[in-house]
């Protein structure tokens, strides 16, 4: 049975649940899931496919994803590959796309990797999971950019189809 490596960076869980989302269509291959937060060092050349999925927070990506693709962007270059974002940015369609997301765009201006396969994807809004700091940062930043600021609610932006069908457009790309 063919590997598949399925590698994530997720601050509040969302980007995990995507890849959770994810892995259930790759159905008849062994998906092994991985955490960038943990620094995996990995023989890429295991898998027959690897995908690497993360989000942002204020801006920008966990250190551990460039750090992962600095450490392995030669094999990366090589392997049948696909990179997701996930962004509170995609919510809004005009932004929805790799071609038109400002975090895709960062992501492949300081990448040394260039996936072979690109998704975006809206993340969740979670007032109730943050501190009061992260609060009041993300509600300023929902205002500036015509989000919600209702602090008493949590909401989730994700389109489940979307994802599903980008990991199965990613299981049959040869």
């Amino acid at each position: 049975m063919d590997k598949v490596l399925v590698l994530y960076s997720s601050r509040d869980g969302q980007t995990k649940k995507i890849v959770d989302v994810m892995a259930a269509e790759m159905q008849g291959y062994e998906v092994v899931t991985m955490d960038l937060h943990t620094m995996p060092k990995c023989n890429l050349s295991k898998y027959s496919k690897v995908l690497i999925g993360a989000s942002i927070r204020y801006g920008h990506f966990h250190p551990s994803l460039m750090g992962f693709i600095h450490a392995h962007h030669e094999q990366l270059e090589v392997a049948n590959t696909g990179f997701f974002c996930v962004n509170l940015t995609a919510r809004k369609p005009e932004k929805s796309m790799p071609a038109t997301n400002s975090y895709m765009k960062k992501f492949l201006r300081i990448s040394p990797w260039r996936p072979r396969m690109q998704g975006v994807f809206a993340g969740a809004l979670l007032y109730t999971r943050y501190n009061w700091w992260q609060t009041r940062i993300i509600q300023l930043i929902m205002k500036l950019t015509g989000g919600s600021t209702d602090t008493s609610k949590d909401m989730e932006f994700t389109d489940w189809e979307k994802v599903r069908q980008f990991a199965r457009d990613f299981m049959r790309m040869r």
